[in-house]
């Protein structure tokens, strides 16, 4: 008799499940649904106005969205409760949100609805750029050793930046909370009643060592001297590793979605992480990019390495035994969209329509008509700041060589290849510290969907690029991971690399680099990386004196 896992894969919009065949990897029903709050950045629910960079969330979608994309996934397959054996989960990160003693989120308190620092601060919240750049500079002033395991930068968008702007902006809310937590964790607690810390988001975004735990006393009081007991009175939920069981299914929770009370729910994890063994990657040297909303580079190692610029190396952060590695970019897909919802004609749409296509297949089939560099352009990809390597949130786009012939498939065009030069910054930092990237994988919606941006991809790494068997890679490493928390006892696994390469998968199709292609892109990122270096490493900060130019007014 065939056993099942559900993997459930919370993002930037929506919440998304499948149900899988353990074994296999097989898909046999998948569901997803839109958060009704999407993301808060102009407004709370109340109508109060947030300011610049903010990011928030609403946390009771995400529990609509287990409740809704479960029981459909089991109505859909008309399997049996009884042969669900694992559920795992995997979520933005670092997406945080402050709550009681019972996991009751501070923002659904009448006394807290319309106090912005009360509702979940998601990955892409911005606003604390300001206690990041303050983190940083104590940490290196005082030598902070760990501060290097983070490429020598704290990223706003990571935990503690955040959690310091609550205290800082809305001290009567962090007075009230009882514990700051992951979103990755705070589902996992809905589900068992037991609250846990995955040691993936304690790891790449809380400052959390496995072997020396978080930074001490004398430095968060260096920070604030009211952040001095910060881990005891915020933070003090061990730390779990992954692939661990978190607990069973509640009888209220089991009741919801149409599964058995106890189900093993696994330790939560991060989107990006969770998606290496949906892959089948089980060694060092192969990077997996999740491409869609933003893009994170995931690979494995044998050792630890210092890398300047990468969001973090931690030890068993993303398969037990390896040195996980994370770097990233913070708008890929979503800069697609700005360009479509703001800078395309009327008649583009209208053609797209003529043609039954949306305006991003009607402009990707322009651009594809084009040779390499006919458009004559250069982007940089920071219309929400650069992750990695510069680690800066207030560097912003830039298009150059546009003329009164340029065309909106021109510029759609020159992002792409933008979000190509930036994964191949990320690739060449990696290579000249030491650390080999040997193979690429692509997994997300844009690698599943676009042809001819992993084309692009492939003529500018000028390597081979391996794309997911799945258009749910998260997910589908969730539900891996919820095979190991069940154990083979109970029909799953006990061990996460056999899981992987059992159940996870590529395609057989494979992008290859194009000779002529390749050294043309060798000239163009050329380009890129002059601009690079010069308007993101201090030589000239227009940006940011535009930014700041912005907030004034």
């Amino acid at each position: 008799m065939s056993k099942y896992t559900i993997g459930v894969d919370y993002g930037t919009l929506s919440g998304r499940a499948v149900l899988i065949e353990v074994g296999t990897g097989r898909e046999i029903a998948s569901s997803v649904y839109e958060y009704p709050h999407a993301v808060m950045d102009t407004q709370l629910p109340g109508g109060k106005k947030l300011g610049q960079d903010w990011a928030l969330q609403y946390p009771q979608d995400y529990v609509d969205a287990l409740i809704h994309t479960v029981t459909d996934i089991m109505r859909q397959s008309g399997v049996d409760s009884a042969d669900v054996i694992g559920v795992g989960t995997d979520f933005t990160a670092c997406t945080v949100l402050p709550v009681k003693r019972d996991g009751t989120p501070l923002c659904e308190l009448a006394e807290f609805a319309d106090n912005p620092n009360a509702y979940v601060k998601l990955w892409k919240h911005h606003a604390a750029q300001d206690k990041a750049n303050r983190l940083n500079e104590i940490a290196a002033q005082r030598g902070e050793k760990w501060l290097q395991n983070y490429g020598g930068k704290i990223s706003s968008e990571w935990l503690f930046p955040k959690l310091w702007q609550v205290l800082d902006e809305a001290p009567e809310v962090y007075a009230a909370m009882d514990d700051f937590v992951e979103a990755a964790d705070w589902i996992v607690w809905q589900l068992t009643g037991v609250q846990t810390r995955n040691s993936c988001c304690a790891g790449y975004k809380a400052m959390y060592n496995k072997t020396t735990g978080y930074p001490d006393k004398a430095f968060f009081r260096a920070l604030d001297p009211r952040l001095e007991n910060v881990i005891a009175d915020k933070l003090s939920c061990p730390v779990t590793s992954l692939g661990q069981k978190a607990g069973g299914l509640t009888a209220a929770m089991a009741a919801k979605l149409g599964l058995r009370e106890g189900t093993a729910v696994c330790i939560g994890n991060v989107d990006a992480h969770v998606c290496v063994p949906a892959v089948g990657i089980d060694s060092t040297g192969k990077m997996l990019a999740i491409i869609g909303t933003s893009t994170c580079h995931m690979m494995m190692g044998t050792e630890e390495k210092q890398v300047p610029g990468m969001c973090g190396v931690v030890e068993d952060g993303i398969m037990p035994g390896f040195a996980g590695y994370e770097a990233g970019q913070s708008c890929v897909g979503d800069h697609f969209a700005w360009f479509v919802d703001n800078c395309c004609p009327a008649a583009y749409d209208e053609a797209a329509k003529a043609r039954g296509l949306n305006v991003h297949q009607y402009l990707t089939e322009l651009a594809a008509a084009q040779k390499v560099g006919e458009h004559g352009l250069v982007a940089l990809d920071w219309w929400n700041g650069n992750r990695s390597v510069l680690v800066d949130v207030d560097l912003t786009g830039l298009m150059l060589g546009m003329t009164l012939q340029t065309k909106p498939e021109d510029m759609y065009r020159a992002l792409m290849e933008a979000t190509a030069y930036g994964t191949r910054m990320i690739i060449e930092n990696y290579r000249e510290h030491g650390v080999a990237v040997e193979a690429f994988y692509a997994s997300g919606g844009i690698s599943q969907k676009n042809p001819l941006m992993m084309q692009i991809y492939a003529d500018v790494l000028n390597m081979d690029i391996h794309i997911a068997g799945t258009a749910q890679g998260p997910a589908l490493g969730s539900a891996i991971f919820a095979a190991v928390a069940a154990g083979r006892a109970a029909g799953g696994y006990d061990d996460v690399f056999e899981a992987a390469r059992d159940m996870g998968r590529v395609k057989d199709e494979i992008y290859r680099p194009v000779a002529e292609n390749a050294k043309v892109y060798d000239r163009l990122f050329a380009e890129y990386r002059v601009l690079h270096d010069y308007f993101g490493r201090g030589a000239n900060d227009v940006m940011k004196r535009l930014k700041a130019i912005k907030a004034q007014a």
